[in-house]
């Protein structure tokens, strides 16, 4: 039997084609907005259509929109989506925080993923930075800071004259124009950022714990971390998998 896993985000949806050992086998990323393109996503699904495939496909969404658009998709096939969200969680880990609801799938299905380790903390570097706790096996919560790439893109549409720019890691001293002044703005500002909040969460953490990054910063700014991490690019796919081969 092969399962379907799915991961939708702000910026980038991953779907993932999973053995009968619940490991991935077939991948494919795209941009998020391109699930409302007509027929996009069926054809997309189709890369990965088998014969001993079983009907539930499991996402996690923080797009609403985006999860209900591809439920209307697949609504007269055979298929069925469940997001994350509907099926009791916490028979899998403790979440220990106020409102569950207001916790992201994608935050929740990261702290599943990196369960395992028991104590850690997990760095996504996604459309927003989130540092997210695990200790005990417990998810304690996290913190939530602007993503990288977004606040790159509105300082360049809200100003008149700050170009667009990438990232570079050579970044030694201050700028000698615009954007080496940016990319030291943004290279420092978020060591600092990164740093910080590390710091500030595991001040009186008596424990040993394991730092794992994962998003689309997360290999260049693990040269620049401090604490010795990890890089998982696939721990929110491992977790949505757990799920799927517990709950369903």
């Amino acid at each position: 039997m092969n399962y379907i896993v799915g991961d939708i985000g702000n910026t980038s949806t991953r779907i993932c084609l999973l053995n009968k050992n619940f490991l991935i086998v077939k991948s494919v990323i795209f941009d998020t907005k391109k699930i409302y393109k007509k027929k996009y996503f069926r054809n997309t699904l189709k890369k990965f259509l088998k014969k001993e495939l079983n009907k539930k496909f499991l996402f996690s969404s923080v797009v609403p929109s985006a999860l209900k658009e591809i439920k209307k998709n697949l609504k007269n096939s055979k298929y069925k989506i469940v997001e994350i969200k509907n099926l009791d969680i916490k028979k899998i880990i403790k979440i220990n925080v106020k409102k569950i609801n207001q916790l992201g799938s994608d935050r929740i299905v990261n702290a599943i993923g990196g369960k395992k380790y028991k104590n850690c903390l997990i760095l996504d570097f996604g459309t927003a930075t989130t540092f997210d706790i695990i200790k005990n096996g417990v998810y304690e919560g996290g913190v939530i800071a602007p993503g990288i790439k977004l606040s790159m893109m509105n300082l360049s549409n809200s100003t008149a004259l700050l170009p667009n720019f990438s990232l570079k890691s050579s970044q030694k001293n201050y700028g000698k124009n615009t954007k080496e002044a940016l990319n030291a703005g943004f290279i420092w500002g978020y060591e600092g950022l990164i740093n910080n909040i590390i710091n500030k969460i595991t001040y009186k953490w008596k424990m040993k714990y394991k730092l794992i990054l994962t998003g689309g910063y997360a290999n260049f700014f693990k040269k620049i971390i401090k604490k010795k991490a990890t890089v998982d690019q696939n721990i929110t796919i491992k977790g949505i998998s757990k799920v799927y081969k517990e709950l369903i």
